[in-house]
């Protein structure tokens, strides 16, 4: 539990420094681009070889792969049914989600943060009751900071306080901190099959996490990248950094 407590609080603590950094200055965009897709690649290397390879080691092909297809499509629906209660996110885009009223901008960016991370980080304490898991932590450090940037600096740009800003992100840290304990604690006794099913439930969630928000959100043409289609500024620097975080993710997998 002492070591799932401070995975949590290293991974979620990414959330508290974004706060801090969108309460008190604004990233180039070009920045928070290249953070994303560094993310992305480290996401998918974390849960090609940590999260799915021990879900098929442990309860094989069929109920790994069922596993993965039941938490992907879990995570559409809820987000389907998230974004239809609230106004339309933008993540990442804090010039786009500044023009919201003043009293939601930001929080569906916070909102969307907390549902991406219960999977992420539930599954971080999951993986702890087998062995350390720094390549996910890393990944999910990574994918948190830049959406919680953007959406400090939106509650920034609404004119809310920097307390007000700081404390909610901290709460939302916390929340994160608990699944990642809950995650390692609940199923501490569980069976291999049991592991198996909610580590590979858990993988199909952050895989949708990627497809939806990380690297839609890392390859999405700025305002001012010119006509839409084809390649963008940016984005070759894009690529290399999904590389680059793929292959730290891996080494720290491999370590």
């Amino acid at each position: 539990m002492v070591q799932a407590l401070l995975f949590g609080l290293a991974a979620s603590s990414a959330l508290v420094i974004g706060g801090v950094v969108g309460a008190f200055w604004d990233l180039p965009p070009l920045l928070l681009r290249v953070l994303l897709a560094f993310g992305s690649g480290a996401m998918i290397s974390a849960l090609a070889f940590e999260l799915f390879e021990e879900a098929f080691h442990l309860g094989g092909a069929t109920r790994a792969g069922l596993g993965l297809l039941a938490g992907a499509a879990t995570f559409v629906v809820l987000e389907m049914v998230t974004e239809g209660r609230l106004p339309r996110l933008h993540r990442g885009r804090p010039e786009q989600n500044r023009a919201a009223k003043g009293s939601v901008a930001g929080i569906p960016v916070l909102v969307a943060v907390i549902l991406d991370g219960i999977p992420e980080n539930t599954a971080l304490g999951v993986t702890l009751i087998e062995n350390s898991n720094a390549a996910l932590l890393v990944a999910i450090f990574i994918g948190n900071l830049p959406e919680s940037v953007a959406g400090a600096a939106d509650m920034r740009g609404a004119k809310k306080s920097r307390g007000f800003i700081l404390g909610i992100w901290t709460v939302a840290a916390l929340v994160l901190v608990l699944a990642v304990v809950v995650g390692n604690v609940a199923l501490e006794n569980a069976s291999p099959g049991t592991l198996s099913f909610l580590l590979s439930f858990a993988g199909g969630a952050v895989l949708a996490v990627v497809a939806t928000t990380l690297l839609p959100n890392a390859f999405r043409p700025a305002p001012d990248d010119g006509p839409a289609g084809g390649f963008h500024p940016g984005h070759p620097a894009n690529v290399l950094a999904v590389a680059a975080g793929f292959f730290l993710s891996f080494m720290l997998a491999e370590a």
